[in-house]
């Protein structure tokens, strides 16, 4: 049991059995069956646990997007993007391959464990079961690292989009601080003699005011001047008036007794 136990984690995580090998807990010779993967899978294998580690780096908190984007545009990075495309596509397609021909090991191994009755020899169902293992094992690697390429890409072109748009924003915010540094004095002037503008506009209206005021009051001091006068010439008048009625009520009187004294010597003269 402790033996099968052993050869399921060398089949599942080769990486795990390398290292427990390594140290020295357990060797092929102690197990059942022969459990070395080939190296095409040994190679998806830990390309896999290396994409992991790399999501994993890739989405740590505290490093910028503009960090990652000064890293990928490193010189030694830089030499190795150029053909990345290539090395994506190539790599893709290989991957593709494996997953297809994993797909098509475990409908190989799947269909006689079906149509074929094994249990009369449990030893070679044991090794169809093992082997059918292997190949949902490596259709489950072959797949998941191609998935994990993916989101790869993914991952570094969105941050690539990120760092651009912080960089532009950082841009269009310094942009933006000049030209309000810039336009601040011109504001600021345009203000100030606008409010310069408002008070000579009010002190030139209160002027005009004052003038104006003035003009009046000397012109009604002059009306008045000429209102006294004209009363003046008025009395004047009136008093010349009453003379010249008196003077004639005078006359009319002489006139009266003259022409009584005339009456008189005439009717003397008659008789």
């Amino acid at each position: 049991m402790w033996k099968n136990f052993l050869a399921c984690i060398r089949l599942v995580t080769p990486m795990v059995a390398f290292i427990a090998k390594e140290i020295g807990i357990w060797s092929d010779k102690d197990l059942p069956y022969p459990t070395d993967m080939p190296f095409q899978w040994t190679f998806v294998s830990w390309f896999m646990y290396i994409e992991i580690g790399i999501i994993f780096f890739l989405l740590l908190p505290f490093v910028s997007p503009s960090r990652w984007q000064k890293i990928f545009r490193s010189r030694v990075l830089s030499l190795i993007s150029e053909y990345s495309h290539i090395y994506f596509n190539m790599f893709i397609v290989a991957l593709l391959l494996l997953f297809f021909d994993s797909i098509r090991e475990v409908y190989k191994y799947k269909h006689p464990i079906k149509t074929v009755d094994l249990k009369n020899n449990l030893e070679t169902e044991r090794l169809a079961m093992i082997k059918l293992f292997w190949a949902e094992r490596n259709y489950y690697i072959s797949g998941f690292t191609l998935f994990l390429w993916l989101v790869i890409r993914r991952l570094m072109i969105l941050i690539n989009n990120d760092a651009d748009l912080m960089a532009k924003c950082e841009i269009c915010r310094r942009e933006t601080v000049n030209t309000i540094e810039i336009t601040k004095p011109l504001t600021e002037e345009k203000n100030n003699s606008v409010n310069k503008g408002a008070e000579n506009t009010d002190f030139g209206q209160e002027d005009s005011l004052i003038l104006n005021l003035e003009e009046t009051q000397k012109l009604l001091e002059k009306r008045e001047e000429e209102l006294k006068n004209t009363k003046a010439d008025l009395e004047t008048l009136k008093a010349q008036a009453s003379n010249t009625n008196i003077e004639y009520d005078r006359l009319l009187k002489e006139h009266e007794t003259l022409q009584l004294k005339m009456n008189a010597e005439n009717s003397k003269k008659q008789k």
